[in-house]
């Protein structure tokens, strides 16, 4: 099977402030492991009723995995991504995976990922 996944770019680069702040960020979330409780308490992270569809998004990626037959390591060769990392997406232990993670993934398994947008309930 020949796939093509198209990387998303950004349009401008990252400054070496971008990166390091975005690193001190990863590296925080790894070491402390928020809930979604915390992440959400602030109002700044992921919102609890995106995190839920977030979660469920994912299982049914793994459900098409499985039903396509397909190990995680061979699902890391589709993806070229490491079969740990995809293993941590499956099971709940990367709370927030980037738009570029899911879609290759996605495309890994024929399929796309697609976004909609409606009005937030007002508070």
């Amino acid at each position: 099977m020949n796939l093509r996944i198209k990387r998303v770019q950004r349009t401008t680069p990252w400054s070496a402030a971008d990166r390091a702040r975005h690193r001190k960020i990863r590296e925080q979330m790894q070491r402390d492991k928020p809930t979604p409780a915390e992440l959400t308490q602030d109002g700044v992270w992921l919102p609890l009723g995106v995190y839920f569809e977030l979660k469920e998004a994912i299982h049914r990626l793994r459900q098409a995995r499985e039903l396509a037959g397909l190990s995680l390591a061979a699902l890391a060769k589709r993806t070229g991504m490491d079969k740990a990392a995809l293993s941590r997406l499956e099971n709940g232990k990367q709370p927030n995976p980037t738009f570029a993670t899911l879609s290759r993934y996605a495309a890994a398994l024929g399929k796309q990922v697609c976004l909609s947008f409606r009005d937030a309930k007002a508070s």
